[in-house]
């Protein structure tokens, strides 16, 4: 059974270290919710199996899309990437995310890239 207390999204991120490194802070049946902080750009990439849900907590982040088409989100806001649909995040400043994900995305979809964290590493800290 689960512990009877909330999940503190801001506390979630104090412990998040690296740019670009989702990590677990819950799970809704075969979905993850995870906390990152990114900066810079990450790589373009697609899930083919799965859709993606952004939501930003802080600063400005942007989404590349195919064909010169982007997505900018503020703070409240959120955008899902269908599935198969390329994409590039980029954060001009430190952007804090939550990120709802089916268990089986994989962080940079298609690509394997030196950055890319394998589901394990990010679900290691979850209990």
């Amino acid at each position: 059974m689960n512990d009877l207390h909330g999940i503190d999204i801001a506390a979630e991120l104090g412990k998040v270290h690296e740019h670009w490194t989702p990590r677990v802070v819950g799970r809704v049946n075969d979905q993850y919710i995870k906390v990152a902080k990114l900066l810079g750009e990450l790589v373009w990439h697609a899930h083919d199996a799965e859709d993606e849900m952004f939501l930003v907590i802080s600063g400005r982040l942007r989404i590349q899309l195919p064909d010169d088409e982007e997505v900018v989100l503020a703070p409240g806001q959120f955008y899902v990437v269908p599935r198969g649909v390329q994409h590039n995040p980029i954060a001009e400043e430190e952007v804090e995310i939550v990120l709802i994900e089916t268990i089986t995305t994989a962080h940079t979809g298609d690509v394997v890239v030196e950055g890319t964290v394998p589901v394990e590493e990010q679900v290691r800290d979850f209990s």
